[in-house]
């Protein structure tokens, strides 16, 4: 009798313990690795919210950095990878299509920008005709990202070229590249930061970002923002080489409008959950958090791997 009393008191305090103890995952992996660029933190992590909300056994892990960055994780360090949002959709295209990925959506645009704050010196002055002139001068300090990480980097390069020939300026982009190097960061929203603390005066930066931060900004002309796709042969006379995806080889990376692109890996841990989050991104209610962040939506565009995209996100998307 004593010991079946045992038993009894063995298996309550057992009961005890397993109804107290965190709860266990779902035998399905419901995690979901997100890479992205920068650009995409504050609206993403709003996506986020919405998702998890509407799918409560799911949890999206976020990952930012530059696109470039992010698609080396993939492909050179062997990361695992649900989802890959880059700031510039050629990158996908070059660095993981075809051995990590079959396909690329265009989802979004965006467009460069001059940001700075209230502090910033000749900020009552700067816009968009001299603003090269005062990045220029030898008291101002300005901050871009390293275009071997991030688009945002090379897309200030592509700017400048565009800029020496907009305003007539001999050798502006050698100037730009020659200055303040030491401010140069791995991504666009690292440098953040130094503007804020008045470390530096003004960012190359996406006009998104300066929005979702609230910070002041230059609205650069069409001829140099890289936005509208009325000057795509305008803004293919300008090209910047970056490192590819081998050690001494490179891409050249040509002025075009600015355009965003997602795609699943192939070796995703958990394709069924990526691409419902992926339809959430791109449906109307993601569009919609992507517009009031100041990039909207590009759905449906054309796409060289149509043919590759899977079924429940073809409607995002359309043959060229």
């Amino acid at each position: 009798m004593r010991y079946f009393n045992s038993i009894l008191v063995f298996a309550f305090i057992s009961l005890v313990f397993v109804s107290c103890s965190p709860k266990q995952k779902n035998s399905e992996n419901q995690q979901l690795i997100v890479f992205h660029a920068g650009s995409l933190s504050v609206p993403f992590k709003q996506i986020k919210t919405k998702f998890e909300k509407e799918n409560p056994s799911a949890e999206i892990l976020l990952e930012s950095d530059g696109s470039v960055k992010c698609a080396r994780k993939i492909t050179d360090l062997n990361r695992a990878c649900d989802v890959m949002a880059s700031a510039d959709y050629t990158v996908i295209d070059e660095l993981l299509i075809p051995d990590f990925a079959n396909w690329n959506i265009k989802f979004a645009s965006n467009e460069m920008a001059i940001v700075y704050h209230e502090s910033s010196k000749y900020s009552e002055e700067i816009n968009a005709q001299n603003w090269h002139e005062i990045l220029l001068r030898e008291d101002v300090i300005f901050g871009r990202s390293d275009p071997n990480s991030d688009p945002c980097g090379y897309r200030a390069i592509l700017t400048s070229q565009l800029a020496e020939d907009y305003y007539n300026h001999e050798d502006l982009t050698k100037k730009i590249l020659a200055k303040n190097q030491e401010y140069i960061r791995p991504k666009e929203v690292d440098l953040l930061a130094l503007l804020e603390s008045s470390s530096i005066d003004y960012i190359f930066l996406y006009r998104s970002v300066a929005q979702q931060h609230e910070l002041k900004y230059v609205t650069l002309p069409d001829s140099i923002n890289l936005k509208n796709p009325k000057m795509t042969d305008f803004y293919n006379n300008a090209k910047v080489e970056i490192t590819g995806k081998q050690p001494g080889i490179t891409i050249t990376k040509k002025g075009q409008p600015m355009v965003y692109g997602i795609t699943i890996p192939n070796n995703a841990p958990n394709k069924n959950l990526a691409i419902n989050f992926v339809k959430f991104i791109l449906s109307k209610k993601g569009a919609e958090i992507m517009r009031k962040n100041g990039q909207p939506s590009m759905i449906p565009s054309e796409s060289e791997s149509y043919t590759n995209i899977p079924k429940e996100l073809k409607e995002f998307a359309k043959s060229e």
